[in-house]
């Protein structure tokens, strides 16, 4: 999987540079009194990624002080994909069923400029794929 670098600067010229795969959604807000939030979105096929993931993010937010909720756990998608085992068709009917779960997490904080910087080094693994959405 190809890496991308993306590069976004929020209303208080915070620079977020990010070197793995993630989706960041910037949504503008008329009221500036209110407090900037992240909400981080994990999504893995492997809970032990996931939760270390998860993990790493509280320590952040327990070091730096910043408020934090979650991480909730989101419905887990189950696929099932059926298929007969002889590729001819020939002989008795017999499947194999094979099964993918994708397991998610979601973790709202304060958009602390420290604690987000943070969290952009944190290292993730393959098997996760991370979006973080500002709101204003």
């Amino acid at each position: 999987m190809q890496e991308s670098v993306f590069q976004v600067t929020t209303q208080d010229n915070l620079f977020i540079r990010m070197k793995f795969r993630c989706v960041i959604y910037l949504v503008d807000e008329a009221d500036p009194t209110m407090t900037q939030k992240a909400r981080i979105r994990l999504s893995s096929t492997s809970t032990e990624h996931l939760d270390g993931v998860c993990n790493q993010i509280r320590r952040i937010t327990r070091k730096t002080g910043v408020r934090m909720s979650g991480p909730i756990p989101l419905p887990t998608r189950r696929m099932v994909i059926p298929t007969r085992k002889t590729p001819c068709g020939q002989g008795s009917e017999s499947w194999d069923k094979w099964e993918m779960r994708v397991h998610k997490r979601l973790i709202d904080i304060d958009a602390d400029e420290r604690a987000i910087r943070q969290i952009m080094r944190v290292r993730i693994p393959d098997s996760v794929y991370i979006e973080i959405e500002l709101t204003g």
